[in-house]
């Protein structure tokens, strides 16, 4: 018998017949590093067993995904916005421009957006819904949100080897116990997000 696959319960559109980008975000809550954003047009017709919040998949099935939808989506962008900006806009802010500069990036304009979250600035001549963990609703989101984990951790892998001691290789610049031990002894480099609070509430629970 020919094997069947049983598809996500994720859903291909929010309104039919329209083109609709889903935009996503990675990066938000780093000590160090770009916030990075995606904005993918799946086909209306488009599957994948396996697509789902990125967060839910291993880096392997992330891997594998960011190839599909490259290959098979209509149009995508990724884009960054860097430390010393969040330091000077905030974090939200540079979240909100991540996904536009994604968006400026889509060789095909959509007529409507599908953001992840429940905040967003309006677009230029674009409408939007927000959608609270629309990574988990939406394939176009759940394509969002592998394309910019991925590409970050890219990222954040090769900037480790400037500073190893951080280890962002592995916790890609979260703030994990390791990596604000490690602030506290080597200090802070021009990777790290000034304006947040690099070592935590309490210095000594760290110990």
């Amino acid at each position: 018998m020919p094997k069947i696959l049983k598809y996500n319960s994720l859903k291909p559109f929010l309104q039919s017949g329209r083109l609709e980008a889903g935009c996503d975000e990675a990066g938000r809550g780093c000590l160090a590093g770009p916030v990075v954003a995606a904005a993918v047009i799946l086909p209306e017709d488009f599957h994948h067993a396996k697509l789902n919040d990125s967060k839910k998949l291993t880096e392997k099935a992330r891997k594998e995904l960011r190839t599909v939808i490259e290959k098979e989506a209509i149009a995508f962008g990724v884009a960054f916005v860097s430390e010393k900006e969040i330091d000077q806009i905030n974090i939200l802010n540079g979240s909100f421009l991540a996904m536009h500069r994604a968006v400026d990036q889509l060789s095909t304009t959509p007529e409507h957006l599908l953001i992840d979250g429940n905040r967003f600035k309006l677009y230029p001549s674009i409408t939007h819904d927000c959608i609270i963990k629309g990574d988990g609703k939406y394939l176009s989101i759940a394509a969002a949100s592998v394309l910019a984990k991925t590409y970050r951790d890219e990222y954040m892998e090769k900037i480790h080897e400037e500073h190893p001691y951080y280890n962002w290789k592995k916790n890609k610049g979260y703030p994990t116990k390791e990596h604000r031990l490690a602030i506290l002894e080597h200090g802070h480099c021009e990777h790290h997000r000034n304006s947040f609070n690099l070592l935590g509430g309490d210095q000594l629970s760290l110990f």
